[in-house]
């Protein structure tokens, strides 16, 4: 019987346990060994011996500086173990809207027996090889660990700066990102940014500079399409691939999607003041999306949390054309402090989402937006950007 390790006790490994129905979990945060509901031994990290294993995979999220990874000797990826099983497969990456995009694709094709899965909440030992085709989020974590699965259609969204204290550099990331195309075959398809077009592969490649380029290249009528920035381009890339599998462009069906909590959702308080829950822009990327939409407009925008070593210059460049002030939170609030003063933007430092909530409260107007849209990640002070969203709503909803 092989011997199988999974690094990290988390939702993909257990779900890779059962479908496996024998393994070993190591953990980091495991101080003794114990065995779980499920009969699985789940032990320290520190207990791991490559001796003993045959085949090691690791949730996605554990980076290739942690000693289990360094230690590992037959590791693969959670897409590696299903390669053999799985059915026709669409992956979807970028920096920002993969979620949207992935979500969008589903609406339109779950009537041809698609099923969703991946980085967006389904673990691919929970979905069913059976199914006509898998549409899957896919991360940069888990395309770094992957060497032998491929996808048969790969969707590609812009890439900016993300992740970079966990691939090392832009360059690693952007590298794990366009790692699926070394082994795309004749007769798959790849579409992606125009930066990327002499990427080598055996692809064939469709290649955009913007929202006007996917249009006009899959025959898609914008002015049909309710969606507007960011949020086109994900429709747009959704609808491309139902043109490329099925020579179908769907407006009302794309039009009746409707796009989930946390991204650039309005909601008014008490006095019909504008409020924009924006948590799930975790990057410079997805802040100045929202911001580019807001720009007529007076923004009182909160930033700040886990940037996850990213330069934010880009993001205070953009800013200085604006008209707004900034409200400061989380782990990085001195260097937003430091970089507002570099930009000579105004600034106030809160500490805490709830604090910036207050004190834009006291000075936000009828014809203004307060804006959350933080450039970082949440789990400096939150359990996840949901959380720290769901706080955002409660406390506007709270104001009198």
């Amino acid at each position: 019987m092989q011997r199988v390790s999974l690094f990290g006790y988390g939702k993909t490994t257990k779900a890779l346990a059962k479908k496996i129905g024998h393994a070993t979990f190591y953990d980091d945060k495991v101080t003794k060994p114990f065995r779980d509901a499920d009969g699985f031994m789940v032990k320290p990290s520190s207990e791991f011996n490559p001796k003993y294993s045959d085949l090691e995979i690791p949730s996605p999220g554990i980076p290739p500086y942690n000693p289990l990874i360094k230690k590992a000797k037959n590791l693969i990826s959670e897409y590696d173990f299903f390669e053999k099983v799985a059915p026709l497969s669409i992956w979807i990456s970028g920096t920002n809207g993969k979620t949207t995009t992935t979500q969008m694709m589903q609406y339109l094709l779950k009537d041809k027996g698609s099923q969703e899965g991946g980085n967006i909440g389904t673990p691919l030992a929970d979905l069913n090889p059976n199914a006509s085709m898998w549409i899957l989020e896919t991360s940069s974590f888990t395309m770094h660990y992957t060497n032998i699965a491929k996808p048969n259609i790969y969707v590609l969204l812009p890439l900016t700066p993300d992740h970079i204290s966990w691939h090392g550099s832009m360059d690693e990331y952007v590298k794990a990102k366009l790692k699926p195309l070394e082994s795309m075959r004749e007769g798959e398809v790849v579409i992606l940014p125009h930066s990327y077009k002499d990427i080598a592969t055996k692809a064939h490649v469709i290649s955009y500079k913007d929202t006007d380029e996917i249009a006009d290249c899959f025959g898609i009528d914008t002015a049909k399409v309710k969606f507007k920035g960011a949020f086109l381009a994900d429709a747009l890339l959704a609808m491309a691939v139902d043109k490329i599998l099925f020579d179908r462009v769907d407006y009302d069906k794309i039009n009746s999607f409707v796009i989930d909590p946390h991204r650039q959702e309005e909601l008014r308080d008490s006095k019909n003041r504008l409020w924009v829950n924006d948590t799930k822009a975790t990057n410079l990327d997805a802040s100045i999306a929202a911001l580019k939409r807001y720009k007529d407009s007076f923004i009182h925008l909160i930033l700040g949390g886990d940037d996850k070593g990213v330069e934010l210059d880009e993001l205070f460049v953009f800013m200085k054309d604006l008209n707004l002030m900034l409200y400061a939170i989380g782990s990085n609030q001195e260097k937003l402090l430091n970089l507002s003063k570099k930009y000579n933007l105004k600034i106030l430092a809160c500490g805490n989402l709830l604090s910036a909530v207050e004190a834009i409260d006291k000075v936000l107007q009828s014809d203004a937006v307060a804006l959350l849209s933080p450039a970082a990640a949440s789990l400096d002070q939150f359990t996840s950007y949901a959380q720290r969203g769901d706080i955002f709503k409660e406390a506007v909803r709270k104001l009198l």
